[in-house]
């Protein structure tokens, strides 16, 4: 890579960590409602799985998808206007912080439903293969994703068809509040792709650049008609699972052990050992991001809700029964009340 192209990941990856930051205040706040999952400690994960895919790969995710938002080019100003539900946010605000997404970036979003996009992640990959795109899609997961059904289900049909996906386990040592040891029987995750003959590698999830190498060399792997790969990248979140969770579960110690090992920091000692950048550089770039950020939250605080006659919208193709908004009927009545041969009566 050459000079602008390394400073960028560590922009990126320092993008997100003042980004999360700043939602845990907004949240704390009340600016932002509902879950909020943040991205601290795993931001190289983001950062160099996308700039190893082409901007026509797909990219499907969990719901702690504001790195991939962000990695992917998604504004921060549309990512901070969707957590605060504003009209002005990457669905509209009706998605919220589980559920952006961007369909002309081929980013089709974060899922609340733990395993719940493998399948589709599968069906992209599907569609890739039979239309002849060139297309890889990168699907990205925690540890807890693979111990349920879908998991195995989609391994099995992606490597069965031989299908251009790569599945990326991003292994921060917790599934919620449970230790790997506690909810896996195999610690291991890469090693559980054997069950179905597939390709699998284990990678430093806090080192940016062994991030992005893997899944180059993952992707034109894909490319060349090789089939599916398991990637699982070893990493810690410096958070808890959520906004609202305590973090009793974990020892203090272990949290400050993997904070030692921030990949944020770590990164910018190889930009400067390189003498790619300057101290005063990497100070110029934290006063750019800061202000991105701070730009983003006053966008965000500025811009409408959505209009309350859109509710519906996205929804429905046409209007169903019932619907109202206010009181007043936007789609087709009901029909009058049927009655039995039994003179019970039921609305159609």
């Amino acid at each position: 890579m050459d000079k602008d192209s390394l400073i960028l990941l560590y922009r990126q990856m320092l993008l997100i960590r003042v980004f999360e930051d700043k939602s845990a205040e907004m949240y704390a706040r009340a600016k932002i409602g509902g879950f909020l999952h943040l991205y601290n400690g795993q931001e190289a994960i983001a950062v160099g799985a996308v700039a190893a895919l082409r901007p026509d790969d797909d990219l499907v995710t969990h719901y702690r998808d504001h790195g991939y938002a962000l990695a992917r080019g998604l504004s921060a100003r549309a990512v901070m206007a969707e957590l605060f539900g504003r009209e002005t946010g990457t669905t509209g605000g009706r998605g919220g912080s589980m559920h952006l997404a961007d369909v002309s970036k081929h980013f089709w979003g974060g899922y609340a439903i733990v395993g719940g996009h493998l399948p589709l992640a599968a069906g992209l990959a599907y569609a890739a293969q039979h239309h002849q795109t060139g297309r890889v899609v990168f699907c990205v997961m925690g540890d807890g994703s693979t111990n349920i059904g879908t998991f195995h289900a989609a391994l099995n049909w992606t490597q069965l068809w031989r299908l251009p996906v790569i599945f990326t386990v991003e292994n921060n040592q917790y599934a919620m509040g449970t230790a790997i040891a506690n909810h896996s029987a195999v610690t291991e995750i890469y090693r559980k792709a054997c069950a179905y003959d597939m390709h699998a590698e284990q990678v430093d999830g806090n080192d940016v650049l062994a991030v992005r190498e893997a899944v180059c060399r993952l992707a034109t792997r894909a490319r060349n008609g090789e089939g599916p790969a398991l990637l699982e990248a070893i990493t810690f979140r410096h958070r808890g699972h959520s906004m609202a969770d305590s973090d009793v579960q974990r020892p203090k110690s272990q949290v400050a052990e993997w904070k030692e090992r921030d990949p944020i920091p770590a990164f910018a000692e190889v930009l400067l050992a390189r003498n790619l950048v300057t101290p005063n550089d990497l100070e110029q770039i934290a006063r750019d991001v800061e202000a991105e950020v701070e730009d983003a939250v006053a966008f965000a605080d500025a811009s409408p809700e959505p209009a309350r006659k859109t509710l519906y919208e996205g929804i429905y193709a046409e209007p169903v029964s019932n619907m109202q908004i206010d009181g007043s009927l936007i789609g087709p009545p009901t029909l009058g009340p049927v009655i039995f041969k039994n003179g019970v009566s039921k609305h159609g």
